[in-house]
């Protein structure tokens, strides 16, 4: 058994009722948490945790099922289990709309995915004229006819977030608001353009954990919960311009707010 190994992780308590395979888990749990195995490291073996923990291979195997149903490890098949990459992307509600970033032609993604050092893509795009849902037509104010806009974001090649925006088709049609490239600076930017000036955004947030679909568009692993948030965009006259409807792999984002005392 590598030293390394035996330094990381203990031993088992004979005298807990806490079972084996799970205590086996808490302490790889607990070797990461701590950055004993770092984002990308290999864990130890199934026969080198077989060999330190005196355990059979089901347990191990069990212990490790733990932890990738938690989000924490995958497993590459002939390579082993590594510490599932977690990368970080700050989005800072207070700032993220500014309307520097659309004056300098940078959509909100776009500047997010600058400040974490990461490279930014956007697929799966499709913009098409339909009838809104009931919840979309409330928030809009009520209009038959919307102009959806679906894409995906990736960040350096993982996708992290998927959205949809809704904007009446009075405002969007005939207008670079309906090309798949509306231009720099977004849909906002262009929106602001025809005299719509934005005046504030209304966001809900709710963690949940995500459908067959969104596991396989944003490529989820095991245990990893979804981010959906709903944002509402209006003009400086009240109206509601826009409705974004957003999932997001909730282990790729920091939520970070700057919140009034007064």
């Amino acid at each position: 058994m590598p030293s390394q190994t035996s330094a990381v992780l203990g031993a088992l308590d004979p005298t807990s009722d806490r079972a084996v395979f799970r205590q086996i888990a808490d302490q790889l749990r607990e070797a990461i948490d701590k950055g004993r195995f770092k984002e990308g490291d290999k864990l130890p073996s199934e026969t080198e945790l077989v060999e330190h923990y005196g355990v059979s291979r089901m347990t191990v195997r069990n212990s490790l099922s733990v932890l990738q149903g938690e989000g924490l490890v995958v497993s590459e098949h002939g390579k082993g289990v590594f510490v599932r990459p977690r990368p970080p992307v700050r989005r800072l509600a207070s700032d993220r709309f500014a309307r520097r970033h659309r004056q300098q032609g940078k959509a909100a993604f776009t500047v997010e995915a600058e400040a974490a050092g990461s490279r930014p893509e956007v697929d799966s795009l499709e913009v098409k004229e339909e009838r809104p849902s009931q919840d979309i037509a409330t928030r809009l104010g009520g209009p038959r006819k919307v102009l959806a806009r679906r894409r995906r974001y990736l960040l350096d090649g993982r996708p992290v977030e998927f959205a949809v925006s809704y904007i009446p088709l009075d405002l969007a049609s005939g207008t670079p608001i309906a090309e798949p490239n509306p231009g720099p600076g977004g849909i906002y930017a262009r929106l602001e353009e025809l005299g719509h000036h934005l005046d504030h955004f209304d966001e809900e947030i709710r963690a949940r954990m995500p459908s067959p679909q969104e596991i396989r568009t944003l490529r989820l692993a095991a245990g990893v919960p979804v981010i959906h948030l709903i944002r509402t965009a209006y003009d400086s006259e009240g109206r509601a311009v826009e409705v974004c409807d957003t999932v997001m792999a909730a282990d790729a984002y920091v939520l970070s707010y700057q919140l009034p005392a007064t």
